[in-house]
C-alpha cells in the first residue's frame, strides 16, 4: 500500500515499531477533506459495511413487516462481543422470524467478552451461533428472504438474491457500479466489499449526511443511525472502544470497527464520513489513530478528549504490570488547500 506511518511503539525510549495505513476523509458530495497515505488504495471494507447493509433490510420493508425494533437493528449492524444481552437480542430477532438457530450460518467462536467465554468453558457449554460476532447480520439478511420468498438455504452465498441485493445496496451508496466492487469471503462466510478507501469513507459520509438520497432511504439511514447511537453497547460491547466511543460523545458520532484494522466513523453534523486502515491488519494502533484524527479535525471537545485519553496513547506494560512504553499517533493530516 502507499500507506503514511500513523503510530509508533516505543520501548526504553525508542521506536520500537511502526503502524503503517491510510486514513480518508470524505464529506457527502465526494470531496476529499483530509487525508493520510495514499486514499485510493483499494482494501476490504470487512464489518465497516454492516451498518450500510443493513439498509436493505428497512428498504425492502423486511423490518417492518417482522417488527424489528431498534436494538434488532442495531444487532445487525454489529461485531459484537457475545455478552448476555446480545445472546437475547439475537433469539429474539430469530423468534420474530419464525427460526430458529439452525438456520443461522454464521459459525461459531469463542465469545470475545472475557467473562461470557470463562463462564461457558466453567459450565462445560461450547459457544453458540447467537456469540459469533455476527449473528445479527445473518439474523438481517434471513428476514430479507423470508420478507421477499426467496429460500433460506444459501442465503449467505454471493449468488443469493439476498446478496445481490446488499451487493447492489453498497454499488449505489459508493456510486460505484456493482462490477467495480471487489468480492472477497467474509470471516462469517459472507461477501465482503473491497474497493478505495476513500469511497468507503463517502458511503458513511452519505448515510451520516442522506439528505442528498431518496425518500426511502433517508428514512432507512436515520433509522439505523437511531438504533446505532441508542444501543452502543449493542454495536460491540463491554470494554470495546467503539462502544466507548459512541458512550462518551453522545450523537456526535457513528461508528463501526472492522477485522484487518479497519474503523469507520461518520459524522452527521459535518456529513463526513472517515475510514482508517491499519495496513498491517492490527488493531492495536487503531483506537490512538481514530482518536487523534478526530482531534485533528477539531471534532472532539476537551472534555471529550479527556474521556477517551487513556485510548488515546495506551501504555504497554510487562508481565510485572510496570509501565515499559506506549503507542503514540505520529502523523498529521494533509488537507485541501493547507501545508501538509
Amino acid at each position: 500500500m502507499d500507506s503514511a506511518i500513523l503510530a509508533e511503539v516505543t520501548r526504553g525510549g525508542i521506536t520500537e515499531s511502526v503502524h503503517r495505513g491510510i486514513i480518508a476523509v470524505v464529506d457527502a458530495a465526494g470531496r476529499n477533506i483530509a487525508w493520510a497515505g495514499n486514499p485510493t488504495e483499494l482494501t476490504f471494507m470487512r464489518s465497516g459495511a454492516k451498518p450500510l447493509q443493513a439498509l436493505t433490510v428497512l428498504e425492502t420493508g423486511a423490518a417492518e413487516r417482522f417488527g424489528l425494533i431498534p436494538e434488532e437493528l442495531a444487532l445487525m449492524m454489529a461485531s459484537h462481543s457475545g455478552e448476555d444481552e446480545h445472546v437475547r437480542i439475537g433469539r429474539q430477532l430469530m423468534s420474530k422470524l419464525g427460526l430458529d438457530e439452525t438456520t443461522l450460518q454464521c459459525g461459531t467462536h469463542t465469545p470475545l467478552h472475557k467473562e461470557t467465554a470463562n463462564r461457558l468453558k466453567a459450565a462445560g457449554q461450547a459457544p453458540g451461533v447467537y456469540h459469533c460476532v455476527c449473528s445479527g447480520k445473518h439474523g438481517g439478511m434471513l428476514a430479507v428472504a423470508k420478507h421477499l420468498g426467496f429460500s433460506v438455504e444459501g442465503y449467505f452465498l454471493p449468488e443469493h438474491p439476498v446478496q445481490r441485493l446488499m451487493l447492489e445496496t453498497i454499488a449505489d451508496l459508493a456510486g460505484l457500479p456493482v462490477s467495480a466492487i471487489r468480492r472477497g469471503s467474509d470471516g462469517c462466510g459472507v461477501p465482503v466489499f473491497g474497493m478505495p478507501v476513500e469511497t468507503m469513507a463517502y458511503m458513511y459520509a452519505r448515510w451520516a449526511d442522506p439528505s442528498s438520497l431518496e425518500t426511502p432511504r433517508q428514512k432507512a439511514c436515520y433509522a439505523l443511525q437511531e438504533a446505532m447511537i441508542g444501543y452502543p453497547r449493542v454495536i460491540a460491547g463491554t470494554g470495546r472502544f467503539t462502544t466507548h466511543l459512541l458512550q462518551e460523545t453522545g450523537r456526535k458520532f457513528l461508528a463501526k470497527d472492522g477485522n484487518e484494522g479497519i474503523f469507520c466513523v461518520g459524522v452527521p453534523e459535518k456529513g463526513w464520513g472517515i475510514v482508517l486502515k491499519i495496513e498491517d491488519g492490527s488493531a492495536r494502533a487503531v483506537n490512538p489513530v481514530i482518536i487523534e484524527t478526530l482531534r485533528q479535525l477539531d471534532l472532539l471537545t476537551e472534555e471529550e478528549y479527556a474521556r477517551l485519553s487513556r485510548q488515546a496513547r495506551p501504555e504497554l506494560y510487562n508481565y510485572r504490570k510496570e509501565t515499559v512504553g506506549e503507542i503514540r499517533p505520529v502523523f498529521r493530516l494533509a488537507r485541501q488547500g493547507k501545508d501538509t
